[in-house]
């Protein structure tokens, strides 16, 4: 039977896949010798299984690819002890990501089927027992829970038997292996705590140790963390060219890492590592290689990590592997138990004899298998990613490998140029299969959009890797004669290509290709793409006239330009051709389309480009050419005619097209070329001819408007201010322009002329100009700007104040200007003060422009001169709105106390305001406070403004003066409410809505008395309270008696519902029976019957029912709360307490330190118990008090919310305070000493006890009190009844008042 490929021994496959390339070692120099009388498990075991080779690599993650999600990455169960096919292991696959590594299938798990074989066979049939520990150097070394040590070779064959189980019912399970370096003996520790030493040249027991530890014990503690396992591991790995050893020690979800280096003179460093952080905890720890460990965590995942990024390269699932663990090694079940709890915690998780690493192989010990693993090679991680049809992933990790930044890598050998050309034909192979597959995959029915997708997600790869690989020929040749036979695969192709060019990746394409492209974009309307496509490529790759032809016709002037300059060293052509579309239109006056402008705005752009030296659309022109193609540029500008010229053409055609076109960019463009032609004699030369030919075709030229003619000459200002100017202009000219934008034939744009103008001065311009001349003209043309500025340069500032004053558009800017003048220091005293004087002279068109802004203006710079300007204000209205923006106070202007006023502008503002806003001035009387009283009551009372005179008596203190003049006001209205109701008879809307309006007047005016009379009714005896309420009350029930009989119901219902507010308002500062009398002896009610009264008499007695029953429920309702509140501040002073514990808190002593002595104790609210000395001593009182009426406070408690001190601790005072501090006497004593064995009631201070007491109960009471509640209830009416009950608040079940509301009025 021939031997499988993967037949190899354990150690030649190691030297395969060793990063330190450990040379082969032959086989036959370790085989074991066999023992002269084999034992007959020996003989019984090499009978199992014959037929079968004796070594099989089941790559478990190849076999069952097919079976595998593509995504999955989680299992079901990783409880070991579960029996299931190793070859199912699940290997987590992460999804792809551009930005993350790909790292493929790094670890190779293979079943050792030939051992695992065995270890079943002689558990079931030998019962040789579970295995429990496993070792691998030379060989590899079972343990069992019965005492014996199984010996294979490399070929998995059994070569040792050791001990028996006779010796596994002595000293227990096999709990420990280990193999010197030679491979020549071999230790075996067991439960129980002998250890063996065996020749495994032989099989001969050398030594049994049995005073390794006690006989019968185990390690009785470990200080650890009970929940992680502590892990150690050696390796050399090479340090800055040195190769030094290397600690890792992992504790929980940390790696550590100590580098042990030795110095020259023998001093050994240990040096600590930087630190490796999972998100796991650690239970095993093996180094595979010198860079990458295998981490096995508690949920029996396996971590290939690579030490120095510290990235996790691979994930695997040993759930199925069924670790053996330690456990009843640690808990010492063999030796009764007698360890720590820490330690048995730790054995839960330990499984140090499960994983054994030689070699840069790993060894795993299931229940009833064992397998291994290895690191694969780079091409066994490739053609694992290959066989589930990965290739994005093979293609991203091979280029890992050829960039050298793959982790783990194997195989690899030779210098780096050796090693790239190796992966690169590798990658080569992979971009042929992923297109065949691809080709072979693609959807023959279905969507377009379906078969797009496909090739979007594979062309862009073979299109990056054959570039990254410079292989251009590979993709254009073999890669798209595979891709032509689809057609969505090559458009794919074509379009992807554009992102490569543009990033200029790829900068040759072959002819059959670029006519492919070329047609493909054309058809599919992508020519923009096609234009970025062009002007990237080299021209070399392309059919000039094709491309030219297709760019000219679909209008990619950026295309055709490129392939000129580019492909033919024509420059002018471009323009040319340019020209003779846009130059027509331009010269004719068409208006121009959106693609004429895009054409116009190119041409701008490409004679910029050029004249500077720079290549149109990108890069450079080259050296030797820059200054040819300048001159060719310059020299095509001044032509006298085109070619194609005809007799109506202008001269010089191209700069006549370009300044139509657009002025001021062409000259920008020559300002710009002019600045970098300063040394060069030939472009001087050009430069002064194209000067003399702007000003030959634009002076005197009715096409062109004042703008382009004055931006011209601001560009020829400019030029010549530089101080390096060769330009010669004639200075006439100059005055020509001038003229020409002062004194127009008519008066249009204006302000286009003047601010050419302007711009024209302020480059310089006016060393060119007679000035007078230049004023006088300005003047005349009514241009103010320019006039400031002649005034600026002059220092004539208070002149500019003139210009604004006379400028339309500028006039609200002259507060501002003035301003910024009179704040700024840059200016003189005098020139302030001459700018002051005129301000002053024009204060009255001032203030008719802005009152307010030169409220301010004042407020800030003309605080002295406040009244000469009120003085020199004529008109009224102009004064009145000046003080009001001045005096009164406006939000985000500046107050009025910083001017130095008196009253008389208050008092004078008073009387404007009664003149033109009168509704203002109650308003101004409140916010106001610097007029004088004597002065203003006259004002009021001249203008007959009572409402404000009232005010101002109240405030003088004349009450009845005040009175009277409000009820003089309402009688008015209710005079005017008549005559319109005895004129109105029969009327229309028109007449009822003036009723209405007069009858909301009647009604703010009784209003305001009202609250006038509520005002003042607290500081007058009850005589004084009659003479304000009576003549109220009087009045409203005359006018009750004029209205009768008029048929206005809506008026009569409102005034006596206006009569019933009053009574009921009087009401609370007038008895009822002498508002009774005083209606009975009115004349106009004692002369009529009861009945007409009886109304208002009826609607006083149900108020003062009302009032009563509000009284008396009140007064229950207060008195309720007043019981509850009593009832439970008794309980919490004497409700009994119970004490937390039987000591002292501080001194921590029994509360009955001496059996026989007699101790007073005291107890808080708190729970906390003290004895009576221990608090003397810690000074817990509150203040100076006897023994027995001492306050306490709790020691414990006060402490604890900081600080001890007696005001400190009375003004913070915690709820550990005592409500009921009870002494009582510990131990017995004699009867005469019985007052001290009873409980006793502290009397406790009774600021101490209410206020805690308080705090507590209200902590008992939720929500509002009835109280509260009482104090919202008002007097008013509803919206629906009139009456003198209020509605019943919302939510206030408790609230059971209920009365009815008293009845209407009758007519």
């Amino acid at each position: 039977m021939s031997q499988s490929p993967d037949s190899r021994s354990l150690l030649s496959a190691s030297s395969q896949l060793n990063l330190m390339e450990v040379e082969s070692i032959d086989d036959k120099e370790f085989d074991i010798p066999q023992v002269d009388t084999p034992p007959t498990l020996e003989s019984i075991l090499s009978q199992m299984e014959e037929e079968e080779d004796p070594f099989v690599l089941e790559d478990t993650c190849i076999l069952n690819t097919d079976n595998m999600d593509a995504q999955s990455c989680d299992t079901s169960s990783l409880a070991s002890s579960d029996s299931g096919d190793p070859a199912h292991l699940k290997r987590k696959r992460r999804p792809l990501d551009q930005n993350t590594a790909v790292h493929g299938s790094v670890l190779r798990l293979s079943l050792l089927k030939g051992i695992s074989t065995q270890i079943a066979a002689a558990t079931d049939k030998v019962d040789a027992g579970l295995p429990t520990a496993i070792i691998m150097s030379g060989v590899i070394a079972v343990g069992t829970s019965h005492g014996l040590a199984l010996v294979f070779d490399t070929n998995q064959a059994l070569r040792l038997c050791l001990g028996s189980k006779t010796t596994g019912a002595e000293f227990g399970a096999v709990s420990a292996l280990s193999i010197n370096h030679d491979c020549s003996r071999l230790l075996c520790g067991f439960a129980k705590g002998q250890i063996t030493m065996w020749d495994l040249a032989n099989g001969k027991l050398l030594r049994t140790i049995t005073d390794a530890h006690p006989p019968g014990t185990a390690i009785l503690h470990v200080k650890s963390d009970p929940t992680s396992v502590p892990q150690l591991a050696w390796q050399f790995v090479p340090v800055q060219k040195m190769v030094n050893p290397i600690l890792a020690f992992c504790k929980g979800d940390t790696v550590h890492f100590l580098l042990v280096k030795k110095e020259e003179t023998g001093t050994i460093h240990v040096i600590k590592q930087r630190q490796l952080h999972l998100s796991c905890d650690i239970i095993s720890l093996n180094w595979i290689n010198s860079c990458s460990l295998v981490l096995v965590d508690s949920h029996e995942k396996l971590h290939v990590v690579d030490r120095p990024s510290q990235e996790v390269l691979e994930t695997l699932d040993l759930e199925q592997v069924q670790l053996v663990y330690n456990s009843r090694h640690f808990k010492s079940l063999a030796t009764g138990g007698n360890v720590s709890q820490a330690l048995a915690l730790v054995g839960e998780k330990a499984c140090y004899q499960s994983l054994s690493s030689y070699a840069g192989q790993i060894v795993c010990l299931g229940t009833k298998s064992a397998h291994i693993m290895s690191l694969r090679n780079w091409k066994e991680r490739l053609d694992c990613l290959l066989k589930q049809e990965h290739f994005t992933e093979a293609l991203s990790l091979a280029w890992s490998f050829h960039e050298g930044t793959a982790k783990a890598v194997v195989g690899l050998h030779g210098d780096s140029q050796k090693r790239k050309a190796v992966i690169s034909d590798k990658m080569v192979e992979i971009l042929f299969q992923f297109t065949e597959y691809s080709l072979k995959k693609c959807p023959e029915q279905g969507k377009l959009q379906v078969m797009e997708q496909h090739f979007q997600d594979m062309v862009p790869v073979l299109v990056d890797y054959c570039l990254l690989l410079q292989k251009a020929d590979l993709l254009f040749n073999q890669l798209y004669s595979r891709l032509v036979e689809n057609m969505v695969a090559k458009g794919v192709f074509l379009e992807s290509l554009e992102s490569y060019i543009v990033a200029n990746r790829l900068g040759h394409i072959t002819t059959p290709v670029m006519k492919d492209l070329l047609a493909h974009y054309h058809d599919n309307g992508m020519m923009d793409s096609l234009e970025r496509c062009i002007v990237h490529l080299d021209v070399t790759s392309l059919d000039i006239q094709q491309v030219v032809h297709v760019c000219w016709n679909n209008q990619l002037y950026d295309a055709v330009i490129y392939i000129f300059n580019r492909g033919m060293n024509d420059y002018i052509t471009p323009m040319e051709k340019l020209f003779s579309v846009i130059g027509p239109r331009v010269r004719e006056g068409r208006s121009l389309t959106g693609d004429d402008v895009v054409m116009g705005n190119k041409l701008l752009v490409y004679i910029s480009c050029c004249l500077a030296g720079r290549a149109y659309p990108i890069g450079d022109i080259p050296e030797d050419l820059v200054v040819q193609v300048k001159n060719q540029v310059f020299e095509f500008l001044i032509r006298l005619h085109s070619g194609d010229s005809s007799q109506k053409e202008e001269v010089f055609p191209f700069i006549h097209t370009l300044l139509h076109f657009d002025t001021r960019e062409f000259l920008n463009v020559l300002a710009m070329t002019f600045d970098d032609v300063q040394n060069d004699k030939q472009a001087l030369e050009y430069q002064q001819r194209i000067v003399d030919i702007l000003l030959q075709v634009m002076v005197d030229n009715p096409d062109f408007t004042p703008s382009q003619v004055g931006g011209l000459f601001t560009f020829l200002a400019r030029q010549m201010a530089k101080p390096n100017n060769t330009l010669f202009v004639n200075r006439n000219l100059f005055d020509q322009v001038l003229e020409f934008l002062c004194c127009p034939d008519d008066d249009s744009r204006h302000a286009e002329r003047q601010q050419v103008l302007l711009e024209l001065l302020q480059v310089g311009g006016v060393v060119q100009f007679n000035e007078e001349r230049l004023f006088t003209l300005a003047e005349k043309a009514k241009f103010y700007q320019i006039c400031e500025f002649l005034y600026e340069k002059k220092h004539l500032y208070d002149r500019i104040v003139d210009c604004y004053l006379q400028d339309p558009l500028r006039k609200s800017e002259i507060f501002s200007y003035i301003h910024n003048l009179m704040s700024m220091p840059g200016y003189s005293s005098e020139e302030k003060l001459q700018v002051k004087h005129k301000v002053l002279q024009h204060m009255q068109e001032l203030v008719s422009l802005d009152p307010g802004k030169l409220a301010d203006l004042v407020v800030w710079h003309f605080t002295d001169e406040v009244q000469s300007i009120i003085s020199g204000l004529q008109d009224d209205r102009l004064l009145f709105q000046f003080l009001c923006c001045l005096l009164e106070p406006q939000e985000g202007s500046q107050p009025a106390s910083r001017l130095p006023l008196e009253s008389e502008p208050y008092e004078l503002l008073l009387d404007l305001m009664c003149r033109f806003e009168p509704q203002e001035l109650l308003k101004f009387l409140h916010t106001s406070q610097h007029y004088r009283l004597e002065e203003a009551i006259q004002i009021t009372e001249k203008y007959h403004c009572n409402e404000a005179k009232a005010y101002l008596l109240e405030k003088k203190g004349d009450i009845h003066g005040a009175f009277a003049g409000l009820l003089q006001t309402l009688k008015e209205r209710l005079h005017v409410l008549a005559a319109e109701m005895g004129h109105g008879v029969g009327g229309g809307d028109e007449e009822e809505a003036d009723g209405d309006l007069t009858l909301m007047r009647v009604k703010n005016s009784l209003n305001q008395m009202i609250v006038f009379c509520h005002r003042n009714c607290q500081n007058i005896d009850q005589e004084q309270r009659k003479d304000l309420w009576f003549p109220l009350l009087d009045t409203m029930m005359a006018s009750q008696k004029e209205v009768t009989g008029l048929r206005d119901k809506h008026i009569s219902d409102g005034l006596k519902e206006m009569t019933l507010n009053v009574l009921n308002c009087m009401s609370s500062f007038i008895s009822l029976p002498a508002v009774i009398q005083h209606i009975l002896q009115d004349p106009v009610y004692g002369r009529g019957k009861l009945a007409e009264i009886q109304g208002l008499i009826l609607g006083m007695l149900d108020t003062f029912t009302y009032e009563q029953t509000l009284l008396e429920t009140t007064t229950s309702l207060l008195n309720h709360d007043l019981h509850w509140s009593l009832a439970n501040l008794r309980s919490a002073v004497t409700r009994g307490l119970h004490p937390r514990q039987d000591c002292c808190n501080i001194c921590l002593q029994h509360y009955k330190r001496k059996q026989d002595a007699s101790e007073e104790i005291i107890v808080f609210s708190c729970g906390h118990l003290y004895h009576l000395q221990c608090l003397q001593q810690k000074d817990c009182g509150w203040g100076p008090a006897s023994e027995l009426q001492q306050p306490w406070r709790c020691y414990k408690c006060s402490s604890s919310h900081g600080g001890r001190g007696g005001a400190s601790a009375e003004a913070n005072r915690s709820r550990s305070a005592s409500l009921a501090q009870t002494r009582f006497s510990s131990g017995h004593h004699e009867k005469g000493a019985e007052t001290h064995r009873k409980k006793v009631l502290a009397a406790a201070a009774l600021d101490v006890q209410q206020e805690l007491s308080w705090d507590h109960l209200r902590g008992l009471y939720r929500g509002p009190s009835r109280l509260s509640i009482l104090s919202e209830v008002s007097h008013g009416q509803s919206s629906e009844k009139t009456g003198f009950l209020i509605p019943a608040q919302p939510g206030t079940e408790s609230f059971h008042l209920k009365l009815a509301p008293p009845p209407l009025f009758e007519e």
